[in-house]
C-alpha cells in the first residue's frame, strides 16, 4: 500500500512545475514577447494599419510557444507564459484589457492542450490561437466603446493626433477580417512551427491533427 502511495506522489511531483521549468518557461516567454513585439511593431506605429497589429504579433512566436510547450508539457507551462506576456504589455503602456486577456485566453489554451495531455497539435495549435487573440481585446473595446478607449489611452501620452488618423480610418468590417485575420495568421504560424520542429515534436510525442504522430 505504501508502495502505491509513493508511487502516486512521485507522478504528483513529476507532474508539478519545478524551478527548472519556470526558467525554461521564462527563458522562451521572454523570446514570444520579442517576436510579438517584432511581428507587430511596424503595424503599431502607423495609425492607418494599427488595426492589423495583431495579425503582425500572431505570425512570428507559433513556433517557439509550440517548442516550449513540447519541452515542458506540465499543466500552468501556458498560464504562465501568457502572464509574462500580459505584464511585458501592461507596464510597456498597451490598453490593460490586453494583458487580462493574455491571463484569461492563455488560461483556456491551458486547459485545452492539457487535455490532450500536451501532446495533441491541434490542441496545442488552438491554444496558441487563443493566446494571440488577446491582442485583439484592445481593439474589440475600440470598436464597442471608442471613447472609453481613447481616455484609456491618452494617459500614456501618446500623440493625439495617431488617433485622429486612427479613428478616421476604423471602419466597421475592420473588427471581424481582424479577427479573422489573427485566427489564420497563428494558424500558419503553428503549421510552420510543426514543419521546423517535426524532431522535437516526434520525440515529445506531439501527434498531428489526425492523432498519427509527427
Amino acid at each position: 500500500m505504501s508502495t502505491i502511495k509513493e508511487c502516486i506522489i512521485m507522478v504528483e511531483k513529476k507532474e508539478q512545475l519545478d524551478a527548472k521549468d519556470l526558467i525554461t518557461i521564462g527563458v522562451f516567454s521572454a523570446i514570444v514577447v520579442v517576436l510579438i513585439f517584432v511581428g507587430g511593431v511596424f503595424f503599431a506605429i502607423n495609425p492607418v494599419l494599427t488595426f492589423w497589429t495583431p495579425v503582425g504579433c500572431a505570425l512570428l512566436p507559433g513556433p517557439v510557444f509550440l517548442l516550449l510547450v513540447a519541452k515542458v508539457r506540465k499543466k500552468g507551462v501556458i498560464t504562465i507564459c501568457g502572464l509574462v506576456v500580459g505584464l511585458v504589455t501592461f507596464f510597456t503602456g498597451m490598453f490593460w484589457g490586453i494583458a487580462v486577456s493574455y491571463v484569461v485566453l492563455s488560461a483556456v489554451g491551458d486547459v485545452i492542450a492539457k487535455s490532450g495531455e500536451y501532446r495533441s497539435f491541434a490542441r496545442n495549435a488552438v491554444a496558441y490561437i487563443l493566446f494571440s487573440l488577446s491582442f485583439c481585446t484592445s481593439f474589440i473595446v475600440f470598436f464597442m466603446n471608442r471613447s472609453y478607449w481613447l481616455s484609456s489611452m491618452m494617459e500614456y501620452g501618446v500623440d493625439e493626433a495617431y488617433f485622429e488618423t486612427m479613428v478616421a480610418a476604423a471602419r466597421e468590417w475592420i473588427l471581424p477580417t481582424m479577427i479573422v485575420g489573427t485566427v489564420l495568421s497563428a494558424l500558419l504560424s503553428a503549421l510552420v512551427g510543426k514543419r521546423l520542429l517535426h524532431k522535437q515534436f516526434e520525440k515529445a510525442g506531439i501527434v498531428s491533427w489526425n492523432g498519427a504522430p509527427r
